[in-house]
């Protein structure tokens, strides 16, 4: 004979249900919408903010002839080209949900919104640290005038503000995941 152990059953007592007759019929508790998230003013207005220092610093970094000369200069460009874009497009989204009264609280819309901004707030971090070292090391060489050091300091400066604008967009987006 086989000694099996059985498992141990608990009753659980069943909660009384309130009686629906007479009862006020209310909609669920909505959450509030935290200005900053997808879908309100301020998420619209951090996403500006997001788009311009990465315009100008893209546009300041293309416009100088040897930015080729470093690769975190190519890495900059790519990555604040990668964040423009970014934010320009939930920039339009934003604009879209607040036009038609559009809620963007959707798990997925969010989860996107969390992925993307993350990704992006790295690798432009990335490059911009990688792309102010290389500025300092070429301004220590006293190569300046050689190279267009007032433009890669310009360039590399808008894109950590750039950077600062996406923080508080990843962790509004991030904690709204998490409460989810």
């Amino acid at each position: 004979m086989m000694n099996v152990s059985r498992p141990a059953i608990h009753p659980v007592d069943a909660l009384p249900v309130a009686p629906t007759t007479g009862a006020i019929d209310r909609p669920p508790v909505r959450m509030k919408d935290v200005q900053g998230m997808p879908g309100t003013t301020g998420g619209l207005i951090l996403r500006l903010s997001q788009f311009v220092p990465a315009l100008i610093s893209v546009s300041v970094m293309v416009t100088t002839s040897d930015f080729r000369s470093a690769t975190a200069f190519c890495c900059l460009v790519l990555a604040v080209s990668l964040q423009s874009m970014w934010s320009l497009s939930l920039f339009l989204v934003d604009a879209y949900a607040l036009l038609v009264r559009r809620s963007l609280r959707n798990h997925s819309v969010v989860q996107c919104f969390t992925i993307g901004d993350g990704v992006t707030s790295t690798l432009t971090f990335a490059a911009a640290s990688a792309s102010a070292g290389i500025t300092v090391l070429i301004n220590d060489l006293g190569q300046c005038n050689v190279n267009h050091c007032t433009r890669f300091e310009t360039a590399t400066a808008m894109a950590f503000i750039s950077w600062f604008a996406v923080s508080p967009s990843f962790i509004l987006n991030f904690w709204s995941l998490a409460t989810h």
